[in-house]
């Protein structure tokens, strides 16, 4: 007898959208659309309107599967943007990435915390967890405000400082994200939890995440280009050597308790100087970022067919928090962070406005739901969701024409 399976119904509209994503926004715009707002609403769209569709994954009861895709697709998104990096500019190029990691980043964590617990009625250390999940911009939807392919330049200081900032801060997030779960295991701030942070959170596991990175991007170099010297693996052709090294080198990273994150970043960096102008590289970044892009896709579409029931716990404040992070928190403080570094207002103010939300801030929070009990989790979900919603869409619109103007780049 003919019976129509939810298994196959699932693959057909997972296929659908997709489709339908990066096609519908051609028909209105001749430059690249943006797609994620579409995976995101056309999600809701397939799981709340299809008749037999399988009942979409809870992240607060089942939080795991988000934590382990999401952690994929920033791992490929983080090497893929080292990778991009043509050149590992001046001192004077890289100020506005120091800046924006040193300066906006901390102020971001402070100002959301402060609205979550004073405004939103949330614990200390969920209100802290808000922030630090809320910090990090996206390697993986701000493709748009990013530089160029290897080989193919386009590093204007505009886009090198948001593609520079979107590789580091992922990683640099982390220490906040662990400050908070000891908050909330503690009940509070204690002098042996900020003692045992300081040491272990923040300058053991981001100095062995740099120096994993370091020398693994450069033994994978080796590997690639050098070694055997007569029949090196780059004259394979084969991309999924990137996913393969990435892996390796988050894995072993984490292993020895450093931060991944910051690990697969530099390795594509340093990898990157290896025989610079060979086309391997471009192999390389281009399956890392199919995989990444397929990755992105799954959980966007997830993200959507979850908001039915993430929604029902976003409040007002919820709701005006996510909406100060993105239209006035991440602009201001971004804007006063880069006073001095920038020629020109517009490319600041390019600079302070585009500081997309997206996969990272999913990683994070699934990341705490399934290592620690979160009185706020409900809550917490729904901001972030509806965040990364907004995001998608004010930044998603408006992203390639903005910093096209701003960098002088034709439209």
């Amino acid at each position: 007898m003919y019976e129509i399976s939810p298994y196959h119904l699932l693959l057909t509209a997972f296929g659908l959208v997709v489709i339908l994503a990066y096609w519908v926004p051609r028909l209105v715009s001749r430059s690249e659309p943006p797609a994620s707002a579409l995976l995101i609403g056309l999600g809701f769209l397939a799981f709340g309107w299809i008749p037999g569709m399988p009942e979409a994954i809870d992240p607060i009861s089942l939080p795991k599967p988000w934590e382990v895709i999401s952690e994929l697709c920033v791992v490929a998104g983080l090497f893929g943007v080292g990778l991009r990096i043509d050149r590992v500019a001046s001192r004077k190029v890289w100020m506005p990435t120091v800046r924006l990691l040193a300066i906006a980043m901390p102020l971001t964590i402070a100002a959301i915390a402060l609205g979550g617990w004073a405004l939103g009625g949330m614990t200390i250390g969920g209100a802290l967890l808000l922030g630090a999940v809320l910090a990090p911009t996206d390697p993986v939807l701000a493709g748009d405000v990013q530089v160029g392919p290897p080989l193919e330049g386009g590093e204007h200081p505009v886009r090198f400082a948001l593609t520079t900032e979107a590789g580091l801060n992922d990683g640099l997030a982390f220490p906040f994200v662990y400050l908070a779960l000891a908050v909330v295991g503690a009940g509070g701030f204690t002098a042996a939890t900020v003692t045992e942070w300081l040491w272990l959170d923040v300058a053991y596991r981001i100095a062995v995440g740099v120096a994993a990175g370091a020398a693994l991007g450069w033994l994978l170099g080796k590997l690639l280009f050098d070694w055997p010297k007569r029949n090196p693996l780059a004259n394979t052709n084969s991309g999924v050597i990137a996913l393969a090294g990435v892996l390796a080198v988050y894995g072993l990273t984490e292993l020895v308790e450093g931060y991944g994150f910051i690990a697969s970043f530099v390795a594509g960096l340093v990898l990157r100087r290896r025989e610079s102008e060979h086309e391997f590289h471009t192999q390389l970044h281009d399956f890392s970022e199919a995989i990444e892009h397929a990755l992105t896709s799954m959980l966007l579409i997830g993200l959507g067919a979850a908001l039915p029931a993430l929604f029902p716990s976003l409040t007002w404040t919820g709701a005006a928090i996510g909406a100060a992070l993105i239209l006035l928190v991440r602009p201001l403080v971004g804007w006063l962070s880069l006073l001095g570094t920038m020629d020109r207002k517009r490319e600041q103010a390019a600079v302070a406005f585009y500081g997309v939300r997206g996969v990272g801030s999913i990683y994070y929070l699934a990341y705490a739901g399934s290592h620690a009990e979160l009185v706020n989790e409900a809550e917490l979900w729904a901001v972030v969701a509806f965040t990364i919603l907004l995001s998608t869409v004010v930044h998603g619109f408006s992203a390639g024409v903005a910093v096209k103007r701003a960098t002088g780049e034709p439209s």
